[in-house]
């Protein structure tokens, strides 16, 4: 199961997700709607917007 984590902006929440212990997932597309991410313990998921 991958959790998808609604936000205004992927890019300006981008920032916050280092300190939240997860990281951006290295190599995945940016794209205008969503950025993939792992959490602490490698899951992914991502911020999207509507």
């Amino acid at each position: 199961m991958r959790l998808d984590v609604m936000v205004t902006d992927p890019a300006e929440s981008e920032p916050h997700v280092p300190a939240l212990g997860a990281a951006l997932l290295e190599g995945a597309p940016k794209s205008i709607g969503f950025r993939v991410c792992t959490g602490p313990a490698g899951h992914p998921f991502c911020l999207v917007t509507d």
